[in-house]
């Protein structure tokens, strides 16, 4: 398959004749084959947070573990081969986008899991797609990865404390901290601010003022 090991050539040829769907098992066996050991932590530690997330705020567990699981399954293809996933599945990058390769595996990754894993749950699809920028309106699921990616177990960086406290107390509440001290990272930086994030952030706080209109 196209960047991805033989191992999974082979499991799919057992899900092509059996039609059984793909176990978290063979997704651990193809997430080793491309991830670093450290990036493969972290998706173990950002399954077992998704579920745990799910279980607090009637999220689907199982679902949010698999999402979790897979959300950085491109994470550590380089920036040409996340540029030939795009021309493979058909992805045109907006002007913001190609200046924004710290995002790209959100929108490969997505694609990869629906078109060569077989996952049609939109769900866990859009979990993915939208982890890293968020965006408005966000779904439970996409709260609960976008979260489970910010305080997993092997997340260590100032606030993580206050973070995780937030994230105990609302998920929005622990989203807006994070997308607060995100854009201003960003703009300091003098980098390209994706527009889902800030409009995540303006939906989120309009949300919780109560001055939503239909419009952000």
């Amino acid at each position: 398959m196209y960047l991805f090991p033989k191992i999974f050539a082979n499991i799919l040829k057992k899900i092509i004749f059996s039609g059984e769907a793909m176990t978290v098992d063979e997704f651990k066996i193809i997430l080793r084959q491309n991830l670093s050991e450290k990036r493969y932590f972290h998706s173990l530690c950002v399954a077992a947070e998704a579920k745990k997330l799910a279980e607090k705020y009637g999220g689907d567990p199982e679902k949010m573990y698999v999402a979790g699981l897979l959300h950085d399954i491109t994470k550590n293809k380089t920036d040409a081969e996340q540029l030939q996933l795009c021309e493979k599945f058909g992805i045109m990058l907006t002007a913001t986008e190609k200046e924004s390769p710290l995002i790209w595996h959100q929108i490969t990754g997505a694609e990869v899991v629906k078109q060569e894993l077989g996952i049609d749950d939109e769900d866990i699809i859009s979990s993915i797609r939208f982890h890293t920028t968020g965006k408005p309106d966000m779904t439970l699921s996409q709260k609960i990865i976008f979260t489970a990616d910010l305080i997993s177990a092997d997340r260590n960086y100032p606030d993580i404390k206050e973070i995780r406290a937030a994230a105990d107390r609302s998920l929005e509440e622990c989203i807006i901290k994070v997308l607060q001290f995100t854009i201003a990272d960003i703009v300091t930086k003098g980098n390209p601010l994706h527009p889902d994030t800030l409009n995540a952030y303006n939906y989120l706080l309009l949300e919780k003022r109560g001055l939503l209109d239909g419009n952000v």
